[in-house]
């Protein structure tokens, strides 16, 4: 069994051809034992795993990359697979897709307490190992692995190298920042292409498929990733697509729960639940005032989609007001708080607020505010407390 798995691992090995390095590469601590890449189906986990496993200097029989829903683990277990591979001399184990597995908190807690082995796994957006029943937390490192920034898409795009900063770094020296990024690009000559198409990273495997690829991802996580997590019964996988569509069409913030309850033929409560499922598995995008919490049985204040390309790909005619809101939305809470503000459109961190808009956007709404700030699409550059849109895709 062992031989088989090491040959479709050099297999893989063979067939991974991306060099461009994602920002998690320089964020994940390899030296810890137990480490988990959780993220949304596409954004490149198995691509960063093969990528580390190809970068380590020891021989190839000392790494092993295994896919928890292949016919030989499901034959075997995450556990005996675990032991005959130390037993040969083994150091990396790379688990992929382990959410397809059951109990797999369980065997990977007993891999970490029985054997002198690293593991590196990956699993769906929608799995919650803060909670898990083995107590995994404490032994697991997790990271959690956004789609590409709009600085990633245009490393890759263009060929060079671009600095990150913070959002206390944008927020206070943005006229500077974007002053010396236009001396290696402009800003938005690729802005649309990004927001239509540039998120996940195998749109430069193959651009001309990608709208197509991007809804067979969609539909694989609500067929398969939502339903190995949650308990959902495959005849009701359609209403989760229905809603897709729906959300795609509504606005934000005039959310229709009856009407949607209704269209798509369950209650509210459930429609709720199927809510939580598709924002646990990045598809959607929940956000509430901070006085609702986390209760997912009440009515969220904006549903968005999880990223702008989700938007183009699902919806006839997309508004470029929510657009820029997903954008916003995304790219921050990859390392901020968002919730929703009684003025302005977010508020970020109990700290700074921001309204989101086009270039002519004024600061009416928001005015008197301390920390507050409009963000405008279609300018190069801001002054004041006016800070181009496209900056916040720099964050990572």
């Amino acid at each position: 069994m062992l031989e088989q798995l090491h040959k479709n691992f050099i297999h893989y090995l063979d067939n991974q051809k991306v060099s461009y390095r994602r920002y998690i590469w320089d964020e994940i601590n390899h030296n810890e034992k137990l480490i988990g890449i959780i993220g949304a189906r596409g954004v490149g986990k198995t691509t960063y795993i093969l990528q580390y496993l190809k970068s380590l200097d020891i021989p190839l029989h000392h790494k092993l990359y295994i896919s928890a829903d292949s016919l030989e683990v499901l034959e075997s277990s995450l556990l005996e697979i675990a032991k005959e591979f130390s037993t040969l001399g083994g150091k990396v184990l790379a688990i992929d897709e382990i959410h397809k597995y059951r109990d797999f908190e369980r065997e990977l807690k007993q891999i970490y307490d029985m054997l002198d082995l690293k593991v590196i796994f990956s699993g769906s957006s929608a799995i919650e190992l803060e909670h898990a029943k083995a107590d995994l937390s404490r032994r697991a490192l997790l990271y959690r692995m956004n789609g590409l920034s709009y600085r990633e898409f245009l490393e890759i795009k263009l060929g060079i190298k671009l600095e990150h900063y913070t959002l206390e770094q944008i927020v206070t020296g943005h006229l500077d920042i974007a002053y010396a990024l236009k001396k290696e690009f402009k800003p938005l000559e690729y802005w649309k292409e990004y927001l239509t198409y540039g998120f996940y990273p195998f749109y430069f495997q193959e651009a001309s498929s990608y709208s197509i690829k991007l809804k067979e991802t969609i539909n694989t996580v609500i067929e398969t990733d939502i339903p190995s997590v949650f308990s959902i019964k495959y005849e009701r996988i359609i209403n989760l697509k229905k809603l897709v569509t729906l959300i795609c069409a509504s606005e934000p913030f005039q959310l229709n729960i009856k009407a949607l309850s209704a269209k798509i033929g369950t209650d509210r409560d459930t429609l709720y639940l199927y809510m939580n499922y598709l924002h646990r598995g990045k598809i959607f995008n929940i956000l509430r005032s901070k006085t609702k919490g986390d209760n997912i049985f009440l009515k969220p204040d904006k549903i968005y989609l999880n990223n702008p390309n989700l938007n183009y790909a699902y919806c006839k005619d997309p508004k470029i007001g929510t657009v820029r809101e997903v954008f916003f939305a995304n790219q921050l809470q990859m390392l901020h708080t968002l919730s929703i503000p009684v003025k302005g459109d977010f508020l970020v961190d109990d700290n700074y607020l921001f309204e989101i808009g086009g270039k002519r956007k004024s600061f009416k709404q928001i005015k008197d505010v301390p920390n507050s700030f409009v963000v405008a699409d279609d300018i190069e550059t801001g002054f004041g407390n006016k800070i181009p849109l496209w900056l916040f895709g720099f964050l990572y």
